[in-house]
C-alpha cells in the first residue's frame, strides 16, 4: 500500500479499517490516534504503542458507523 494514499483516506475520511499481514482482524485507525510515515503505521492505543510496515497493509476502506454516512438514509 503506499503511504501517501493511506494518509490522504485517513485525512478525508477521519478514521479508516486496515488488512495489516500480521493480524487476522481488520484494525481502526483513526486521524487523532495514527502517524503514518513512508514506511510505518504507528497507532497509539490506551495500553501501548502499535507499529508495523506500510508494507504489510494490504488493504484499506472508509470505516462508517451508520446508513447516514453512506448516503443512504
Amino acid at each position: 500500500m503506499d503511504a501517501a494514499d493511506l494518509r490522504e483516506q485517513l485525512e478525508a475520511n477521519g478514521e479508516l479499517m486496515v488488512a495489516v499481514a500480521e493480524f487476522d482482524q481488520p484494525l481502526e485507525l483513526h486521524l487523532h490516534d495514527t502517524q503514518i510515515d513512508d514506511e510505518t503505521v504507528r497507532l497509539e492505543l490506551t495500553d501501548g504503542v502499535l507499529t508495523f510496515d506500510i508494507d504489510e497493509v494490504s488493504g484499506a476502506w472508509q470505516h462508517t458507523h451508520s446508513l447516514a454516512d453512506l448516503g443512504l438514509e
